[in-house]
């Protein structure tokens, strides 16, 4: 099942560039993904850790070469993902004007590169590095061909970085130990075969590149330009979809693989995603333009996500995948009803347009849905994972009687909650509020058929919004051995590191009065008494 839902999009593009009908295939794809994504994230047994539907195929085996795939809680959220944005952005397309085969192959080679990205086990990533530029350059609009080069150039040099990374990565290992199974290398990781030196350069080089790839401030000013300038669903795919994929990236490599590294570079983390947060949300309010604000303010998100993994605890990390799903849907909805917009009206300025709820009710309904996700408003699924992060970070490094660097820093990310509803609700106000102007007053709303993929995607975010334990159950597994014993480790001087190996649960899991109360308290009753 794994296996088909990362080739169906891929032989469906394939059919499609040989003259199969482009809409009409590219639908069913995407329907048969959902639902094989779906299926997946259903029977997916979150009590394991281990990989699950695992199929592999060899193809070196003198170089240990393998096409394996599989899922675990992490990978399975990220596929079921790419999935619904992937059924969304192509329901959103419509017909295309020109060259209709090439733009809806190039959205199907973009999902099932993502899918296959997020289901491999194996260090083989894959790039939609030249779909991307296609749909930008031929289909995109304003300045399209420099907003296609600009995002090919920043995503070729941090896909070079990161390559650096991962080789360097992969020569860290003993001999011995040397593979490209990434649960192999975590084993080995584990065992601490890889020394702190070599865990803080690969993490730095992995962090530049997964964070060019991300629009980790400042390698973020390609973001904004390209959303602006692709087509509505490219943006949602790639604002939704592929800027996860440096985030799982860190997730999947340096979370397990380089705690040392991960802890040495935690300040540097922080001043970049404070950066995010504060600075760019500055500039997005400063945006007069609806496709320019959505474009920063999903870079301005990105620092959110990034606190979460700076944490390095399982509430953080957990929370920071849930807003990683939460974002990718959100944005792919306003995305979606703003290429709409640009459609019916051929302009995004705020200054030319506003009341279009009086004649487009049903878009208004929905935009104004995703705007209050993307602020965080509770019943939401943004809201789960950020209180999951805010809560993560601030619990970490805490020191009775002073603040740690992660509190200052979540001080200031909550300014962040404040200035995305400012930028959010005013481009609401002035998009779908107040008077309209005349010739926008016979303006059609969504067609019954576009209701579906926006059903979809306000389902999806509400959801996971109302019932986040099912994500946290598939999720913190993944993270929960890992974490705990890097946990462990740096607080065996507490005299807590057995008790938190007992339970499996890392040190922010557990309120410091129980730790205090039980570190003395070794016989069996008591454990048991924990563990339950």
């Amino acid at each position: 099942m794994v296996l088909f839902t990362i080739f169906c999009p891929i032989v469906a593009a394939v059919l499609i560039m040989l003259g199969a009908p482009a809409r009409k295939t590219a639908l069913a794809t995407s329907v048969l993904t959902f639902l094989a994504a779906l299926f997946l994230f259903v029977s997916l047994d979150h009590d394991h850790a281990d990989f699950q539907h695992v199929s592999s195929f060899s193809i070196s085996p003198e170089w240990r070469l393998s096409f394996t795939t599989g899922v675990d809680g992490l990978s399975v959220i990220m596929v079921l993902l790419a999935s619904i944005v992937t059924l969304a952005a192509v329901w959103f397309a419509g017909t295309i004007e020109r060259h209709e085969n090439a733009f809806y192959a190039c959205l199907l080679f973009i999902s099932g590169g993502a899918i296959g990205a997020f289901a491999s086990i194996d260090l083989f990533f894959f790039y939609a590095l030249i779909p991307t530029f296609l749909l930008i350059g031929i289909w995109g609009s304003g300045n399209r061909v420099a907003a296609a080069w600009k995002i090919t150039i920043y995503l070729a040099i941090g896909s070079f970085i990161l390559l650096l990374g991962l080789i360097l990565l992969y020569q860290s290992f003993p001999l011995a130990s040397r593979s490209f199974d990434i649960r192999v290398l975590q084993t080995a990781a584990g065992m601490g075969q890889i020394s702190p030196d070599a865990q803080r350069h690969v993490y730095l080089l992995l962090l530049v590149g997964f964070g060019i790839l991300i629009s980790l401030f400042p390698f973020h000013t390609w973001a904004p330009e390209a959303y602006a300038a692709a087509p509505a669903p490219a943006a949602m795919l790639h604002a939704g979809v592929l800027k996860k994929f440096g985030l799982y990236g860190l997730l999947r490599l340096a979370i397990p693989m380089l705690p040392e590294g991960a802890r040495h570079w935690a300040t540097l983390l922080i001043v970049l995603l404070l950066g995010n947060i504060i600075y760019v949300g500055l500039v997005t309010i400063a945006q007069r333009r609806l496709d320019w604000m959505l474009g920063y303010s999903s870079v301005m998100h990105m620092g959110y996500i990034f606190l979460g993994i700076a944490s390095f605890g399982v509430l953080g990390v957990t929370g920071a995948v849930v807003l990683m799903f939460a974002h990718g849907v959100s944005i792919a909805l306003l995305f979606g009803i703003a290429g709409e917009l640009r459609r019916r009206t051929a302009t995004l300025a705020f200054d030319e347009l506003g009341g279009l709820a009086r004649v487009m009710p049903f878009a208004g309904l929905a935009f104004g849905l995703g705007v209050f996700a993307a602020i965080g408003l509770p019943g939401f699924a943004n809201f789960a994972g950020e209180i999951m992060i805010f809560f993560g970070a601030f619990r970490n490094g805490w020191e009775i009687g002073r603040f740690h660097i992660f509190q200052i820093a979540t001080v200031l990310a909550l300014w962040g909650v404040v200035l995305s509803t400012v930028y959010m609700l005013r481009a609401y106000r002035k998009t779908f509020m107040g008077n309209i102007r005349e010739q926008w007053q016979k303006l059609p709303d969504l067609r019954p058929a576009l209701r579906v993929p926006v059903l979809l995607l306000v389902a999806a975010l509400l959801c996971c919004g109302f019932f986040p334990q099912i994500f946290v159950r598939m999720v913190a597994p993944t993270f929960r051995t890992s974490l705990s014993a890097n946990a462990g480790m740096q607080s065996c001087s507490h005299g807590a590191v057995r008790r938190q190996q007992t339970i499996g649960l890392g040190q922010e899991d557990i309120p410091p009065t129980f730790i205090k109360a039980t570190a003395s308290r070794q016989t069996r009753g008591h454990n048991d008494l924990a563990t339950k």
